[in-house]
């Protein structure tokens, strides 16, 4: 099988506006008011229009510029994406003159597991279930979790109970349901969260909400979900007793979420 090859390009941030679409642009300053981002495998997508849905009304929600400029972006931004290679964009809205960025990024190696601190995170975000303003907050929890030799953390509410990772969602298997927080809770709607709900639902696999603690969550089988890396089954607790389970059931899982990738756009 050929590999596409890829130029070596590090981040490519470009502005856009309605007269001139996308151009280059310097470092960022503003403040991210809303950011989305999904992997391209040489010009598949997964749940794109579930991301746009999501981007748009975030937007919407913090008096961004009107829906056919952001469709309008939507349709530039997605031109641009390459056909080719493996890539992790980011659309952002940003700062007091709501500029509409894409952030051109290589995707990094993708992980088929992950090792998880064992020790809970109080979640430090402010508005949890917008994604953007607390990314660099979230960067700092995942740093302090790499000291303890995990690649991620998981936030949890002030009385323990688990609401997602820094990063990704978190679903865990209880005998054959597959377990979710609330979306009562302060979650972010996970786009590949929704994807695995729905395919449960379809295929007749029970789903429940439930409220664990980290510790409860010991000798299941754990995944950690996004768009990104889609699902790393949890192989190791770090700086705890906790057991991770046997990821019997995420290869079929993963390998459906490959399945779904489908074709960008033509331009």
């Amino acid at each position: 099988m050929t590999q596409s090859v890829q130029p070596v390009v590090a981040e490519e941030l470009s502005a856009w506006s309605p007269d001139r679409g996308l151009t280059p642009a310097g470092p960022p300053g503003e403040r991210l008011l809303v950011a989305d981002s999904w992997l391209v495998r040489d010009g598949r997508v997964r749940g794109l229009d579930r991301h746009q849905e999501r981007f748009l009304g975030s937007c919407s929600e913090v008096g961004g510029p009107p829906l056919h400029q952001l469709l309008k972006f939507w349709r530039d931004m997605t031109d641009a994406l390459p056909r080719t290679g493996e890539w992790f964009p980011r659309v952002e809205l940003a700062g007091d003159s709501m500029e509409l960025r894409l952030l051109m990024r290589q995707a990094p190696p993708l992980g088929t597991s992950v090792r998880v601190w064992a020790t809970g995170q109080s979640d430090p975000r402010i508005v949890p279930r917008r994604k953007g303003p607390d990314l660099a907050t979230l960067a700092e929890v995942r740093g302090r979790a790499s000291q303890e030799g995990a690649e991620e953390a998981v936030l949890i509410t002030p009385s323990g109970v688990v609401l997602e990772a820094a990063t990704a969602s978190v679903l865990w298997w209880e005998d054959n349901t597959l377990c979710l927080p609330s979306p009562m809770l302060p979650v972010l709607p996970g786009v590949t969260l929704a994807l695995l709900q729905e395919r449960a639902l379809h295929t007749g696999i029970r789903v429940a909400h439930r409220e664990r603690t980290v510790t409860e969550l010991d000798g299941h089988e754990v995944w950690l979900v996004n768009a990104l890396h889609g699902i790393r089954p949890v192989t190791a607790w770090m700086g705890g007793l906790l057991r991770a389970a046997p990821a019997k059931r995420a290869p079929e899982w993963r390998t459906w979420l490959e399945e779904i990738m489908k074709p960008l756009p033509d331009k």
